[in-house]
């Protein structure tokens, strides 16, 4: 039979051969490094028979869904482990996250991180034994009556809510079985490297009224050598934990009086005030206008967008003149009253419309943290009212901001394309159209994107734009999203060129998401030390002695007339006291004088992470740090 490789050339293999066969006949190198087979588009054990004409690729390691497998095949080792030590326990669900899984158990006796060596070591039992992974499939009746038998009533549970006609498999390791779609390695001595990380209380599918299960964290790399440099980064991100430095940098803070609900310090209202500004520069130049919708609107509002129906358990409700009313969690719907109070003819698209707008959505206590997880931030919205003939060029334009962006705080990215999720509105022809636009404008731009099946919005697909710090880690920030759908329920309407009414097409779109978290995000990049442009304090002025005071403060003061930030520490401290103390505050300069200076109207310069740089005339450092602050240095 004739099998289609990922690069169109032809492989013939025996009737009956698997996905193994394949990787066998076309190389040794790649079976070994095989993880698992991706079949006609879907992703399969390598035991999986082929057919004539199938479409076949060998997934390894090095790719995002190879590591994957591997992770979740980790899981079920991690499962068979406690099993072995814990034969009353009893297992719920064991899925992959980045950089690793987890496995919700419930135990009669409670584990702590104690115990995580002797069920490490039985984990390392399991993977020397390198036991083949078998993959087998029973009907709804054989399932639940076999997951009975070993008294899995959570496995008995997820069972019975598989909908009809589902193909309920099984995956079993030596004398170890558990509920799986798969797929899993072939075998566990795959497995190489391996750590469990933390243990923490997770409700039975995330309902608070149900069981609380012990949840077992865990990660795994194809070498320990990878291993090893993830919890390097994982250390060096301690040491830049944003709520740690938030704190020592006086920039936020975090209250029981106001849970979810950050309160911004005077230096940490000059760093979100910085990045206001500049949004708002670089948006007027893009040729954006500003608009401010109310926090507060009709909950007959949120059932015409279709946020009341998608998104009302995350939404604040109230009551007003005894009508139903809500916080708004997102700022379109107001943005679509905006657009609808005055006529538009197609001259007037497109219409670009900014909204820097406190959104409030409800999240649960356990998932709150820091900056990252709040219940109010400020989103800087973007909507943009187009004809279908300026998507395209829309979409590019708001890329290139996205860009200039991301390229300016030093973040590398990458782009996803998030199509069409299950319960989405619309008709299939809107959501072909659209997410076609947006593969047509980033083919165009020639910018390399991955799919991600159905994590697109519930009103039209996006593109989600995941930005890399300094330390590697990845976070989503910026997004595009458009949108057949809400122009639709909102009856906008425009005038075309032929005198009849149109719909327009309309973008979402955000840079920072949320300024909040992109603050946070910020304090982790930069561990704390801010280029100069955004320093909440930017120069620290020190004099030695009580006589150079008087000059400290002119110097000051001057700096502060300019427009600069600057601050005079006249406290009656050694000076190694009070370099260090800026030091720790991550001020970018300190200047120190002394009667030398005060005499040549000269400052001894000293730059943070450099030290002592020099002297020179007041002037000359002033030009400095203006170049610095105008091109937004990054140092």
């Amino acid at each position: 039979m004739n099998i289609t490789l990922k690069n169109g050339d032809l492989l013939q293999l025996e009737e009956g051969a698997t996905a193994l066969n394949a990787a066998q006949a076309i190389s040794d190198g790649l079976a070994r490094a095989a993880a698992c087979a991706k079949i006609n588009g879907r992703l399969a054990d390598l035991c999986t028979p082929l057919n004539e004409g199938d479409s076949l690729e060998i997934v390894t390691l090095k790719e995002k869904e190879g590591l994957e497998v591997y992770r979740h095949t980790c899981a079920h080792v991690l499962a068979q482990a406690l099993k072995t030590i814990y034969p009353t326990c009893k297992l719920a669900i064991g899925p992959v996250i980045d950089n690793g899984f987890y496995y919700d158990v419930d135990f009669k006796t409670p584990i702590t991180m104690d115990d995580f060596a002797k069920i490490e070591a039985e984990m390392k039992k399991i993977i020397k034994s390198n036991l083949p992974i078998e993959r087998y499939t029973l009907s709804r009746e054989e399932a639940i009556a076999l997951m009975s038998k070993y008294h899995e009533n959570y496995k008995v549970e997820l069972i019975r809510d598989l909908p009809d006609g589902e193909t309920i498999s099984f995956y079993k390791q030596g004398a170890f079985t558990d509920l799986c779609r798969g797929p899993h390695l072939p075998s566990t001595g795959k497995i190489k490297a391996f750590k469990l990380i933390s243990i923490a209380g997770a409700y039975w599918r995330g309902d608070e009224k149900k069981k609380m299960l012990t949840r077992i964290y865990g990660t795994a790399f194809a070498k320990k050598e990878e291993m090893d440099e993830y919890f390097a980064m994982l250390e060096e991100a301690k040491k830049r934990d944003h709520i740690k430095l938030g704190k020592e940098l006086k920039l936020f803070a975090l209250l029981n009086e106001g849970k979810g609900f950050p309160f911004f310090l005077p230096n940490g209202m000059v760093l979100k005030n910085l990045l206001i500004d500049y949004w708002r520069q670089i948006h007027r130049r893009e040729g954006y206008v500003e608009v401010q919708t109310p926090m507060i609107m009709t909950r007959s509002l949120w059932e015409n967008s279709g946020h009341w129906d998608h998104y009302k358990d995350n939404m604040y409700t109230t009551k007003i003149d005894g009508e139903d009313c809500a916080v708004k969690p997102m700022n379109c719907p107001g943005g679509m009253l905006v657009y609808k109070l005055w006529p538009h003819s197609y001259k007037d698209l497109p219409i670009r419309m900014g909204e820097l707008g406190l959104v409030h959505r409800h999240e649960k206590s356990g998932q709150l943290h820091g900056l990252m997880r709040v219940r109010c931030f400020t989103q800087d919205d973007a909507h943009i009212f187009m004809l279908p003939e300026q998507i395209t060029s829309e979409i590019k334009g708001v890329v290139r901001i996205i860009d200039e962006v991301y390229s300016l705080f030093g973040f590398k990215y990458h782009v996803e394309l998030s199509t069409r999720p299950e319960n989405s509105m619309g008709s299939d022809e809107d959501w072909e159209a659209a997410t076609n636009a947006l593969k047509s404008a980033l083919d165009e731009l020639k910018l390399p994107y991955a799919i991600n099946e159905g994590d697109g919005a519930f009103y039209g697909p996006k593109i989600d734009f995941h930005l890399q710090d300094s330390i590697g880690r990845t976070w989503q920030c910026g997004t595009i999203q458009l949108d057949f759908q809400m122009p639709q329920r909102f009856e906008l309407e425009y005038v075309g060129e032929d005198g009849a009414k149109h719909r327009p097409i309309m973008i979402h779109r955000v840079v920072f998401g949320s300024i909040e978290r992109f603050i946070g995000i910020l304090i982790e990049h930069y561990a704390g030390k801010f280029p100069v442009w955004l320093s909440p304090v930017q120069v620290k002025v020190l004099p030695i002695t009580d006589r150079a005071a008087g000059y400290a403060q002119e110097l000051t003061d001057e700096m502060n007339a300019r427009g600069f930030r600057a601050e005079a520490d006249l406290r009656k401290e050694k000076l190694g006291r009070k370099i260090l103390d800026a030091e720790n505050e991550k001020v970018p300069y300190k200047l120190v004088v002394g009667d030398k200076e005060v005499e040549e109207g000269a400052v001894s310069v000293r730059r943070r992470g450099e030290g002592d740089v020099g002297s020179m005339k007041k002037e000359d450092f002033f030009a400095l740090l203006k170049r610095e602050n105008d091109e937004k240095t990054v140092f």
